[in-house]
């Protein structure tokens, strides 16, 4: 169990300096911030701090600059959004390594708050570099991570920083992280149901192979169900196949045997547009020179039925390609059933990225018990993989 903020004497924070990790990549349009999400989501560590009289100096990079400075990826208009939901005057460190950021976090006055220029724009960031991350330390008196969405990075702002400036602590949207992921994982309310998406077997190889001891089934959706398709010998047409994994998809099935469940058919067209002729077909009559955008309306059923008799669920991936409607219909049919169980008392977890963003447009998100804020972060967690970021905080 890692330390976390409130295990901190609240007296002793009084004027000292909060080195505060979120993590504000949000996405900007015309220099504004489009989306603030990510910045709500740190609101409660940022209150408790300043509510007690701490000074506050936040890290974050934002996108993938190249190396150096990019204007397009300054944090100058987080900042203006900061200031915007804070309702309070935000300081902006131009240069967070100069001596003059140092002073300048000194004379911030007892619940202000300062961010840092882009951490990216340092090349040593992402090199986890002790020089960058020991220039990084000298802005505040002790650190807190609540940045899980960047927790997997061994990066200097998330692993080294955390090494040198103690106490070293999470944040409170890092905690609910920890808790939700690590009790679906760990003490899941039975029966324990994964429901994993997305177009590549590839890239959830090791997440099945993972949560296959763990939980009771996987429901399989996505383009990625078309490879163990073929590894049936059905017919997939011009479906997404991924050759080189259909053998693996093969084994997959024999080890996991009942547990795996995969649609029992999809929706069907020649191309993926959003006005195409579309078909739902079983997945033994998938006919050739179409391809497999969608599960279809049984699977949507058969999925969302063992939803409802989940004690805990994990969803990961999408089931189609929902960004090109009307092939949004099953990640919206899950979302849908995750927010029916949640209801009916089970304990469900989206494991961020596009997961996150179909609740989102379905307008669920406050019916799901935890909504994760970083999708590699939660995918490498729910994979049992130690994740940098936390490996560094101290323990509790």
């Amino acid at each position: 169990m890692k330390r976390t903020l409130e295990s901190l004497d609240g007296a002793a924070l009084e004027g000292r300096r909060a080195l505060v990790r979120v993590d504000f990549n949000c996405p900007i349009k015309d220099g504004t911030v489009t989306d603030n999400t990510r910045i709500r989501a740190a609101l409660p560590t940022l209150k408790y701090l300043r509510d007690r009289g701490a000074r506050l100096v936040l890290l974050s990079h934002l996108g993938r600059p190249k190396g150096g400075p990019e204007p397009i990826y300054s944090m100058r208009p987080v900042v203006r959004e900061l200031e915007r939901v804070l309702g309070a005057p935000v300081t902006f460190l131009e240069d967070p390594t100069s001596e003059q950021a140092v002073a300048t976090t000194r004379r911030l006055t007892r619940g202000s708050v300062a961010v840092a220029e882009n951490t990216r724009f340092y090349p040593g960031e992402e090199k986890n570099d002790p020089e960058l991350a020991q220039r990084f330390a000298v802005l505040g008196d002790f650190y807190v991570n609540d940045a899980f969405g960047s927790a997997h990075r061994a990066h200097a702002s998330t692993e080294a920083v955390a090494r040198m400036l103690k106490p070293a602590v999470s944040g409170f949207l890092m905690q609910r992280e920890l808790r939700y992921l690590g009790e679906a994982l760990h003490q899941p309310r039975r029966p324990f149901v994964a429901v994993l998406g997305g177009a590549k077997i590839s890239g959830k190889i090791d997440l099945i192979e993972a949560l296959l001891p763990k939980v009771d089934e996987i429901l399989l959706g996505g383009a990625m169900a078309c490879t163990f398709f073929k590894a049936m010998g059905l017919e997939t047409g011009n479906s997404l196949v991924e050759a080189d994994r259909v053998d693996l998809a093969r084994d997959l099935m024999g080890k996991a045997g009942p547990k795996l469940v995969l649609p029992t058919g999809g929706m069907v067209a020649r191309e993926l547009a959003g006005n195409a002729e579309t078909h739902a077909v079983s997945r033994d009559a998938i006919p050739g020179g179409w391809a497999v955008y969608d599960i279809d309306p049984a699977s949507e059923r058969d999925f969302a039925a063992r939803i409802g008799r989940a004690g805990t669920v994990v969803w990961n991936g999408p089931m189609g390609v929902f960004e090109t409607p009307p092939f949004d219909s099953g990640t919206l049919a899950i979302a849908r059933a995750m927010a029916e169980a949640t209801s009916n008392g089970a304990i469900t977890v989206i494991g961020g990225g596009d997961s996150a963003a179909a609740v989102a447009q379905a307008g669920l998100t406050d019916r799901i018990t935890h909504v994760s804020t970083g999708g590699g972060a939660s995918l490498e967690f729910l994979e049992g993989k130690e994740l940098p970021g936390v490996a560094a905080l101290d323990e509790g």
